[in-house]
């Protein structure tokens, strides 16, 4: 697809962003990943962690280089939110990283198939594995929107 198509048909980002609200429009389910989302990516940055660090750094860079293919702005807000979760785990106990990743993991994982069964639909990422990368995005656009910070 060339430039000027891609831009009539919508930017790649806009596209995934929107995709993945059409199964994200009850309030509440919202809300849920709202606090959800994030904390299940923390948690899965532990679980890598837990392994060692660099695994988890390389996982952090390898989804951001994705990210700044979709939207630099975006990509900056997840650079910061890894940055944080990341210190977060350095400053940790090391020996609680993996407990309390595997615990809020799976709390988290369950909340969020709490809000689609309220939602009445299923997860995006059953249709596209991508959305799984797309969720903090969301997460993170909703947030921008409020800012009216553009991306």
């Amino acid at each position: 697809m060339n430039q000027n198509t891609q831009q009539l048909a919508g930017r790649t980002i806009d596209t995934l962003l929107a995709k993945y609200s059409e199964s994200h429009l009850n309030p509440v389910n919202e809300v849920i990943h709202f606090i959800c989302v994030p904390v299940i990516v923390f948690t899965l940055l532990g679980l890598l962690w837990a392994i060692h660090p660099l695994v988890a750094v390389a996982a952090a860079l390898a989804s951001l280089l994705h990210y700044f293919s979709l939207s630099a702005p975006l990509a900056i807000g997840m650079l910061l939110m890894s940055a944080a979760m990341l210190a977060l785990l350095y400053v940790l106990p090391s020996h609680l990283v993996l407990p309390v990743s595997i615990t809020v993991f799976v709390i988290a994982w369950i909340g969020q198939f709490v809000g689609h069964k309220i939602e009445g639909k299923k997860p995006s990422f059953f249709d596209d594995l991508r959305f799984l990368l797309i969720g903090p995005l969301f997460v993170l656009g909703f947030l921008y929107r409020r800012l009216h910070i553009a991306y």
